[in-house]
């Protein structure tokens, strides 16, 4: 991984977000940071054995470092996929034990898993024997009316007997009944006491949290207590935070020219025109993963209304770039600096 060797890989990390995180997304979330860990939509070991694998598995290398998260509940699937996932060229293999929705609980994996914490670490096992890479975990601390502390503690420690050492924690309960995927990430109350206790209780293992996190100043506080943070919407829909993080939590000094909102939109005009060129990839779905650029600036309703607008999408991307530019307010002060 591409990270400071005394810094914990998993020190910060953009959620993997159904319908969100996709290629494009991580490739934009990369302009802003360079070393926040970045994290694929889930992938089912399913859609990987007996649909297009590489189609699933396709990424840009400049999104490293960037890991792979699967969900399923079969050992050898799960190991199978792994290594799939390793052959391709992800930094880490995550298994998603934390997704509430009812899809996930048909198949059989995200938190439902939790309920069955053999079964998990059988999986991880299985990963862990296939490849050489990390082999993580994302889960809640706990699941439905369990909000007894031992339960997610007994889940991390049959896990980490099967080879498991990173766990990332949603600070909530998984309610599998009752509330929509929405309601999940707000409904049941964050916890984040629960998380702090499991790395007292399990000091050599990397313990990151995710969870209702949305500002640089809870960054710095739960880091003082963990060994990560996951930041999930707070990245999508405000992802100029991320521009902070590489001098703030990394300790890299700027470099380069700096940083502005023009800039980092100029540069995926042009990976818009390159994904076309690639594979078709049509601007727009490009695009919509930039909406959150000019959060809480002037003019920035408008910008999003060119870049959404539906009319538009016959256009070139460059076309509808120059449109949007007679919306934004230039900005005076410099961000930061790139590499």
């Amino acid at each position: 991984m591409q990270l400071n060797q005394q810094l914990s890989p998993w020190l910060l990390s953009v959620a993997p977000m159904m319908g969100w995180t996709d290629r494009h997304c991580r490739f934009f979330h990369r302009l802003l940071t360079r070393n926040t860990l970045l994290y694929t939509e889930m992938v089912t070991t399913g859609a990987l054995i007996h649909g297009n694998a590489a189609q699933h598995l396709d990424f840009n290398e400049e999104e490293h470092p960037v890991a792979l998260q699967l969900g399923g509940s079969e050992p050898a699937d799960l190991a199978r996929c792994a290594k799939l996932g390793e052959e391709r060229g992800y930094d880490e293999i995550n298994l998603n034990c934390g997704c509430p929705s009812e899809r996930v609980l048909r198949g059989a994996f995200g938190a439902c898993l939790m309920a069955d914490a053999a079964l998990v670490a059988d999986g991880v096992k299985a990963m862990v024997d296939a490849v050489d890479i990390p082999v993580t975990v994302k889960h809640r601390i706990g699941i439905d009316r369990i909000e007894s502390y031992d339960f997610v503690r007994d889940f991390v420690g049959t896990v980490a007997d099967a080879g498991c050492r990173v766990f990332i924690v949603h600070a909530r309960n998984a309610w599998l009944q009752g509330l929509s995927p929405k309601e999940n990430r707000e409904i049941p109350p964050l916890r984040y006491e629960l998380v702090y206790q499991l790395k007292r209780d399990f000091p050599h293992m990397t313990i990151a949290v995710n969870g209702g996190i949305t500002t640089n100043e809870q960054i710095a506080s739960h880091l003082t207590q963990l060994d990560g943070v996951m930041i999930g919407r707070e990245a999508y829909h405000n992802p100029w935070v991320m521009t902070e993080w590489d001098a703030r939590f990394y300790g890299q000094a700027s470099r380069g020219p700096a940083l502005t909102r023009e800039a980092v939109e100029l540069a995926m005009v042009d990976y818009m025109e390159r994904a076309a060129a690639h594979d078709g990839a049509p601007w727009y779905s490009i695009a919509s993963h930039m909406l959150g650029l000019r959060h809480g600036l002037h003019g920035a309703r408008k910008w999003r209304q060119v870049w959404s607008d539906h009319r538009l999408k016959p256009l070139p991307a460059r076309d509808v770039w120059a449109m949007a530019q007679a919306h934004v307010v230039k900005e005076i002060t410099p961000a930061h600096m790139v590499a």
